[in-house]
């Protein structure tokens, strides 16, 4: 019994050798891991300025980068406007027609519109006229939209005033075959049915002149001297025509006028202000209103004074 406990004590020193030896054989790999891993360390510690300056440096050409791409989307490129039939092609910036249309308008009024269509929107079309030569201009300006656009005979209208004296129709009324025939070889860019239209206008003005007092009362009588007020909301609710141009138009061809269909008399009811087609949006909308409200206080006080003054002349006779 001692010799086996003498001998288990002895071969217990054998076994904590060999177990120690183990440990030792199974840390080694760990211990150079671990070397490693500080040696890495130490690496980075070293290069860490560099690193740093290197990524700083890469945040600052992304931040460049994206900075110059901001620069680059915000350039103002030009747009050509080209005026057709007067001068040359005229290079305006599209900043500056986006300032000049600062404006809430009708959406037909864009930043490529030509700076004179976007006057004749903002002064012109909507306003009530009352003056015949302003009406029987607004009138044939409005038959050449059946060849031309608004811009292209906003563009031809002072052409078109001095072929056409001003449209006086007591002087466009006296026009002969040969000055008809002289306007056409003259380089008029209106077709000679166009140019025949409006002489013969002119000469069913005068005698419209005889039967209502003016050209502006027989217009605005279908109407009841009031504008029509649509205040649409959108671009694609303004119609081409409406009945009330098509009974105008009616009668315009039963008194002997030329080219006057229904979508050219609309045209002309838009741009002489007995239609108020802006959007309801386009701050030209109350405009024409508010001053279409002030000629008819106007009107009424001037019939209301000049009642005043026929009583007080009737009294003191």
């Amino acid at each position: 019994m001692e010799s086996r406990s003498e001998s288990k004590t002895n071969s217990n020193p054998r076994q904590v050798r060999r177990h120690s030896a183990a440990k030792s054989r199974v840390s080694r790999p760990m211990e150079c891991a671990r070397k490693k891993e500080t040696l890495q360390l130490d690496r980075n510690v070293s290069e860490d300025g560099s690193s740093t300056s290197e990524s700083s440096c890469g945040l600052s050409v992304l931040k460049a980068g994206r900075f110059e791409t901001r620069k680059r989307q915000s350039r103002v490129k030009p747009v050509k406007v080209v005026s057709q039939g007067v001068g040359e092609a005229v290079v305006v910036p599209q900043l500056q027609l986006e300032r000049t249309i600062g404006k809430r308008r009708c959406t037909w009024i864009t930043p490529f519109s030509e700076p004179l269509y976007v006057s004749f929107h903002d002064e012109e079309w909507g306003l009530p006229a009352y003056d015949d030569q302003n009406l029987f201009e607004l009138l044939s300006l409005s038959a050449a939209l059946s060849e031309f656009s608004w811009p292209t005979i906003l563009n031809m209208r002072e052409k078109f005033r001095k072929l056409f004296d001003n449209f006086d129709p007591t002087s466009v009324a006296k026009f002969t075959e040969k000055k008809i025939l002289s306007l056409k070889s003259s380089g008029s860019l209106l077709s000679e049915q166009k140019m025949r239209a409006v002489v013969e206008n002119a000469r069913q003005i005068l005698k419209v002149i005889e039967e209502f007092g003016s050209f502006s009362n027989y217009c605005w009588s279908f109407v009841n001297h009031k504008p029509v007020v649509n205040g649409f909301r959108y671009a694609r609710q303004v119609p081409v025509k409406s009945p009330k141009a098509e009974i105008i138009s009616k009668d315009l061809m039963r008194r002997g006028f030329h080219c006057v269909g229904p979508t050219i008399i609309y045209s002309f009811m838009q741009a002489a202000g007995i239609v108020n087609d802006h959007l309801s949006s386009c701050f030209r909308f109350t405009d024409c209103n508010g001053s279409c409200y002030n000629q008819l206080n106007m009107k009424a006080e001037a019939t209301s004074l000049a009642k005043t003054l026929n009583q007080s002349c009737t009294l003191q006779a």
